[in-house]
């Protein structure tokens, strides 16, 4: 008998969470107005050899660990509205990537998706002509 309540407890769970999820997730589309445009996207890691001495630490100050979805942007994106925390959305990948990290001054028009230390993934992706859309957040 015990068992089965526990049973119970854990479906009611279960379906309250995936529920609350998907609400958030309307909820979070919703904040935006959501822009796009196309883009240059490569791929990095966080890798000495890549970036600099400190490879787990953004532009921003931010700190990067392999799993989190990620972008670096170039600098004249950022004057787009594309600045620290945006969320972005990008043709060809699942989820909602935020710029954590800003690109050197002599990119233009570019993203550089972040993929912790998979240099294999990284080297798959390539360099590649995209569609990405990113969330201007709404004002009342």
């Amino acid at each position: 008998m015990k068992k089965t309540i526990l049973s119970k407890r854990h479906m009611i769970l279960v379906v309250l969470l995936t529920f609350s999820c998907k609400i958030v997730a309307q909820d979070y589309e919703n904040q935006f107005i959501w822009k796009s445009m196309h883009v240059t996207a490569s791929a990095y890691n966080s890798l000495a050899s890549q970036t600099n001495s400190n490879p787990n630490i953004t532009a921003f100050l931010d700190s990067l660990t392999p799993g989190l979805k990620c972008i670096a942007v170039s600098r004249d994106l950022l004057k787009l509205g594309l600045k620290h925390n945006t969320p972005v959305k990008i043709e060809g990948l699942e989820g909602i990537y935020l710029v954590k990290d800003k690109m050197h001054s002599k990119w233009t028009k570019h993203i550089d998706i972040y993929m912790g230390v998979d240099v294999d993934a990284a080297i798959n992706w390539g360099r590649k002509h995209v569609k990405i859309k990113y969330g201007r957040p709404k004002t009342n």
